[in-house]
């Protein structure tokens, strides 16, 4: 061939090779990416252009988006496993891949959720195992509650905590009143009683219906939890009544400048099944030891009778013989 028939067939040839250069390029790319597993490929053929150039583009763009989408799953879903549950898959994504993106998201938020949980059931468990050992043996009330409330406070983010005891009436009858019997941060004030009776103020109520009351937005002027740098109105307060057998035992009252939290609530109701038993058996062995007294009392007082009675004895046989 000569002439224009001998340049017309290396422009065919040419085409064919670039076109035979092209398949080949976009066949690898998406072998490598689509088959084989083997994400970043891109193809590359030189001297395209036109619509061979955008096919080529696109076939890049496809390859290099995968590679890109499939990545950023992989890399947060290794930190999972790995315990870093702070991570989300942000790349950008469009149909099925924007659907595993957000299922991957939604699992590690379920996944993280369920972690705090746990975290916060066993922190709730070991707390509740601490006060219930740190109470358990002690004989003295003040002592328990002083005790209790130096570690209960801070633990739940009290600054005012305030310790009533039920005591009953001289007669020995029905328990009638509540008497504060030791503080945490507390200041007296004028018109603040320290002792209720029942359905009295909220203290009182508590007691009366036996069941926990909180309340939110406090009033400024209702109470205020001081310190050496000033003072303020507390946020959420918090009276627990402490029941045994259903028998309030106690009220213990809660002031915090946050709310208290569920878990928070949660552990002090289980506290206060605890309070309950160790309250009950100090006031039983107080009760035992008063028993015991009055028996060493009645028993040096016989004594001392029977001493007195075997003298009279003894004057009377005297004079029997005279």
């Amino acid at each position: 061939m000569k002439g224009e028939f001998l340049r017309m067939g290396k422009v065919v040839n040419n085409m064919v090779a670039q076109l035979g250069t092209f398949a080949s390029e976009v066949i690898r790319v998406a072998r490598e990416v689509g088959t084989d597993g083997k994400l970043g490929g891109q193809a590359k053929v030189k001297g395209v252009s036109g619509v061979w150039k955008d096919l080529t583009d696109n076939v890049n763009q496809l390859a290099a988006n995968l590679t890109g989408q499939v990545r950023a799953i992989a890399d947060v879903a290794t930190a999972v496993t790995k315990g870093d549950l702070t991570r989300s898959v942000t790349v950008e994504a469009k149909g099925e891949v924007s659907e595993l993106k957000d299922n991957v998201n939604e699992m590690i938020r379920n996944l993280r959720e369920t972690t705090i949980t746990n975290q916060e059931q066993d922190s709730l468990k070991t707390n509740v195992a601490k006060f219930t050992r740190m109470m358990q043996g002690q004989r003295d009330m003040l002592t328990v509650s002083r005790s209790l409330l130096s570690d209960l406070c801070p633990l739940v983010g009290a600054a005012h905590g305030v310790f009533y005891m039920m005591e009953t009436d001289a007669a020995g009858g029905s328990a009638n009143r509540l008497k504060m019997l030791s503080s945490y941060g507390y200041k007296e004030r004028k018109n603040v009683a320290s002792e209720w009776k029942l359905g009295e103020g909220l203290v009182g109520q508590a007691a009366y219906e036996k069941q926990r009351i909180t309340l939110t937005n406090v009033p400024s002027d209702y109470i205020q939890i001081t310190s050496g740098l000033g003072e303020g109105k507390p946020l959420n307060i918090i009276v627990l009544p402490v029941l045994f057998e259903g028998v309030v035992k106690t009220v213990v009252e809660l002031a915090s400048f946050e709310h208290f939290s569920s878990i928070h609530q949660t552990f002090l109701e289980q506290l206060s099944e605890s309070l309950g038993i160790v309250v009950n058996t100090i006031e039983a062995g107080q009760r035992t030891e008063d028993l015991l007294k009055q028996s060493q009392s009645l028993s040096e007082e016989l004594q001392s009778q029977q001493e007195e009675l075997q003298q009279t004895n003894e004057e009377l046989e005297e004079k029997a013989r005279l």
